[in-house]
């Protein structure tokens, strides 16, 4: 709503830190821990396998996470269900984080184990020129 309102160029100037967008279903929780030399995500996947779950970098930026997992499927001729709080649906999540400007995007890595997908997105640690630019002053244009 807020790429409407205020349209993608402001959206720092409004919100900091960062935005953090979920879509609807999503049960990927997540927990983003900053370190000197990199900024690190612990999303929980449970259930999801490598192959099931995509993360890119888009429109320079942002971090996008998904899973798109299949149903499960049950042999229905002889199976009673007590209780499905589950879903039998496809199941899916998707996750956007715009990342800080001083991450090096060519170098985030990700890794999954034990239901937990963890990306290492490493900073750039080397100073930046000053942004202050001296500008000459003359008497005439």
């Amino acid at each position: 709503m807020a790429d409407t309102i205020f349209g993608h160029p402001l959206r720092r100037f409004f919100w900091s830190p960062p935005i953090i967008r979920e879509w609807s279903g999503s049960t990927a929780h997540l927990d983003w821990l900053e370190t000197p030399s990199a900024h690190i995500f612990k999303i929980n996947v449970p259930g999801f396998k490598k192959d099931e779950i995509k993360v890119q970098i888009k429109e320079g930026n942002v971090l996008q996470i998904i899973g798109e997992g299949e149903k499960e499927e049950y042999d229905q001729k002889d199976t009673v269900w007590h209780v499905v709080e589950r879903g039998t649906a496809k199941r899916g999540f998707s996750r956007e984080i715009e990342l800080p400007e001083n991450v090096k995007v060519d170098q985030i890595k990700a890794h999954v184990e034990n239901g937990v997908l963890t990306i290492v997105a490493p900073k750039d640690t080397t100073p930046k020129p000053s942004k202050v630019r001296n500008i000459n002053i003359t008497s005439k244009l």
